[in-house]
């Protein structure tokens, strides 16, 4: 499976249950999120202003993805949010490539890299200022999915998570599910 064949098969409405461990506090956070998951295509404006934003020359294989997100915690915190991501890959190598990324939330666009893994696991690395961010994201059905994260920082930050994602909605035709990635759930 490549990048973009695993975004085909992420698209849709996902309820995603997060258990969040700070573990130089030793505390624990559990939420649970509404997550909307849109490819878009190389064309879209916003893939075009985030490719310009980060001076990146995009390739017909780029694409973006919006994620949008309606978060409880454990103790009844809502927050809401959204992000756009491109994924451009190496001209050699699409299987890895630069990761572009705005949050609408106010943070800066950072610049990362992806790995889409020969276990069809994708690997997003992201280094912003003092900030590192290590993501792995991989599918144990087509409607199953599993995340685990690091962040930390330079002043002690180090946050692991858990996340598990069940599909709510939106599942791609059959049709377009490459037969690749269609083995990999028979």
């Amino acid at each position: 499976m490549n990048i973009e064949e695993f975004f085909d098969l992420s698209v849709g409405k996902w309820f995603a249950h997060r258990s969040s461990h700070n573990l130089n506090a030793q505390e624990s956070q559990d939420g649970k999120s509404d997550v909307f998951i849109e490819k878009l295509a190389t064309s879209d404006p916003e893939v075009i202003r985030l490719c310009e934003q980060h001076q990146v020359l995009s390739s017909p294989n780029t694409f973006g993805v919006k994620i949008n997100w309606n978060d409880t915690t454990k103790l009844n915190q809502k927050d809401t949010g959204s992000t756009i991501l491109a994924f451009v890959p190496d001209e050699k190598n699409n299987s890895e490539g630069k990761l572009l990324s705005h949050s609408k939330t106010g943070d800066r666009p950072v610049v990362g890299r992806y790995l889409m893994g020969s276990d069809e696991a994708l690997s997003l690395t992201i280094h912003n200022g003092a900030i590192s961010t290590e993501e792995r994201i991989w599918f144990v059905h087509k409607n199953v999915r599993m995340r685990v994260s690091r962040v930390q920082n330079s002043l002690g930050l180090n946050i692991a998570t858990f996340t598990s994602e069940i599909r709510m909605g939106g599942t791609p035709p059959d049709a377009e599910i490459s037969q690749k990635a269609k083995l990999a759930f028979s």
